[in-house]
């Protein structure tokens, strides 16, 4: 038998795979299970609700974001470029065969209004990431009003994306971003 650590890796993993593919109120635990393999007992000693089992997927959804844009910021050399390598990543993550959008707002779509611990969830990252956002303009010297309207168009592209079904959105969103950030450094004393 598998210790518990390893049962959640697995548990989190098969739902995050279902609920991103169907939506969370469309699979059932019993859809888990099978995916999983994993008993139900086990399940509901690990993650005591389905709302549970929600947020630690969406908690490993953050930690796979953080990391993706990480990892597009290094490979950029000045503040300017790091803000502007979001949407590459964006771009990237665009063209991959399963993207349906940000799971985040999916699951705030479906689950906003029953649940308190999934919306808490899906703010904090949507927070964590304006604020990360925020970071990036100071870094270039751009005024911090720029760090929400250019979260926005991240925010935007990924909704636009899902709903047209291709990738283009990403270098809209990074043609608008580069005009907003180089008309805010041009009138920046």
């Amino acid at each position: 038998m598998i210790d518990d650590t390893a049962a959640r890796a697995q548990l989190i993993d098969a739902a995050d795979r279902l609920f991103y593919a169907r939506g969370v109120q469309a699979v059932g635990m019993d859809a888990v299970r099978t995916e999983a393999g994993v008993s139900l007992k086990r399940i509901y000693s690990l993650f005591p609700s389905k709302d549970d089992l929600v947020v630690a997927v969406l908690r490993r959804r953050r930690e796979v974001w953080n990391a993706g844009i990480a990892a597009s910021a290094e490979s950029a050399g000045t503040a300017r470029e790091k803000l502007l390598a979001v949407f590459d990543f964006l771009d990237a993550w665009f063209r991959e065969p399963d993207f349906r959008g940000c799971a985040f707002i999916n699951v705030y779509g479906e689950l906003s209004g029953g649940s308190a611990e999934v919306r808490r969830t899906v703010r904090e990252q949507k927070e964590a990431f304006g604020a990360y956002m925020a970071r990036l303009v100071r870094d270039a010297g751009a005024p911090e009003s720029l760090g929400p309207q250019l979260a926005i168009l991240a925010e935007g592209a990924q909704t636009t994306a899902a709903i047209a079904g291709g990738p283009e959105a990403a270098a809209q969103a990074k043609a608008a971003a580069a005009v907003l950030l180089d008309a805010a450094l041009a009138n920046t004393p």
